[in-house]
Order: structure tokens, then C-alpha cells, then sequence
């Protein structure tokens, strides 16, 4: 029997060749799912990054948004990084006008909440479920105009936090206590971009979500 789960990467935008890669290494066969078909095909799903407000119309145009909805709700198990995360909020800060969601985490999302593109950052993070398990080492974690999680319900545990005081003591000015990851039954949600870094257990632990679902 085949046990290697089928996950696919919406590849409407984004980093999808990267998180495409990252969830091979990890031990999953990755699919482009750009189409309900290819949807109603795959164990679980990667939300990239990109521009939430883009994403959001281009589901409408693929006819996409409605199934996908539903799809959270049949329980999928679903990862979004960046504007996946913003796609899985329930509610959102800093939205435009009409913006729509999939919705599904009980939380609120502040979208470009660190800044613009040139405020963009990168640091080491302690993330529950990686870094805590033997041997684990903390995550190096890439900040690109990313949202962060204002509120989470009492059903979200929170994996990663941004720390109070960066690595060499200064206290963190921007963000310090916000949840930059998160985990609701089968929605895993993470502020920044794991793919781009070469470390692939942030994947891992998504594909262990899908294996176990």
C-alpha cells in the first residue's frame, strides 16, 4: 500500500515550486492544484504567500473559493505560510474593501502587520512541535510584509511567538508576544516563509498532520 500522501500547492501565486520542493524533502508527492478536480484529488493543501487581496480574486476567477471553502470544512488538512495564513483567518485587520477569507482558524489576522516590503526581517524561532522535539534546533523564520495573529480562540494553539528581546538582548520594538504560528485541528498557519530557508520540518510537520488525518 501506498502511504506517501498526495499535497498539493495552490498554485494561483506564490512561492509554489519552493513549497512544492520543501514538502518532497519532507516525504510527501506534491501537485500544482490550480482546478477543483486537482483539489478533489489531494490529502491536503499549501495556501503560499503572495498578495492576499490577488489570491483572494483569482479563487473567484478559478471558481475555486466555494470549494475550497467547503473543503476546510470537510476537514482538509490545510497549511497556509503569509497570505495562507491571512486566506485561513476567520476575521481580518487591515483589509481592503470586499476582501474575502476561506476562513476556518478562529482568529484575527492583521495583514502587513510588521510593515512594507523593505521592513522585512529574518530570526530564529522556538516553534512547539519542531524546535521542542530531540535534537530540534530553533527555526530560522523569513518575514516578508507579513500578517500576524492579533486574537486566537481558545480552540488555536499557539506554536511560535515573536520573542521580547532579540538574540543579542535588545528588546524586540515591532510585534514582541505576537503568535507568528499556529495550529487548529488540521489548519496549520505560519506568518512567515519556510520554504525559501531550506529547512524543511515546518513541511514535515504538515505532511505528519496529513499522514495522521
Amino acid at each position: 500500500m501506498n502511504t506517501t500522501p498526495t499535497i498539493g500547492v495552490l498554485a494561483l501565486q506564490g512561492d509554489v515550486r519552493e513549497h512544492a520542493a520543501a514538502l518532497e524533502r519532507a516525504g510527501a508527492r506534491a501537485v500544482a492544484v490550480r482546478r477543483r478536480a486537482e483539489l478533489e484529488a489531494v490529502d491536503g493543501l499549501v495556501l503560499p504567500g503572495g498578495e492576499s487581496t490577488t489570491i483572494d480574486k483569482l479563487l473567484r476567477v478559478f471558481e475555486l473559493d466555494e470549494p475550497l471553502r467547503a473543503a476546510v470544512r470537510a476537514g482538509l488538512p490545510v497549511y497556509g505560510s503569509c497570505a495562507g495564513m491571512i486566506l485561513l483567518a476567520d476575521r481580518i485587520e487591515g483589509g481592503i474593501e470586499g476582501q474575502r477569507t476561506l476562513g476556518g482558524m478562529d482568529v484575527t489576522v492583521r495583514r502587513n502587520a510588521f510593515g512594507r516590503q523593505v521592513d522585512s526581517f529574518e530570526a530564529d524561532l522556538e516553534v512547539a512541535g519542531i524546535s521542542d522535539q530531540p535534537g530540534g534546533a530553533a527555526v530560522r523564520t523569513v518575514f516578508i510584509r507579513a500578517p500576524w495573529i492579533e486574537e486566537a480562540g481558545p480552540g488555536v494553539e499557539a506554536l511560535a511567538r515573536i520573542p521580547e528581546r532579540a538574540t543579542d538582548g535588545s528588546r524586540v520594538r515591532v510585534g514582541a508576544g505576537k503568535i507568528v504560528a499556529a495550529r487548529q485541528g488540521r489548519l496549520l498557519a505560519t506568518s512567515f516563509h519556510p520554504e525559501i530557508t531550506g529547512d524543511s520540518r515546518v513541511h514535515a510537520l504538515f505532511v505528519s498532520m496529513v499522514a495522521a488525518s
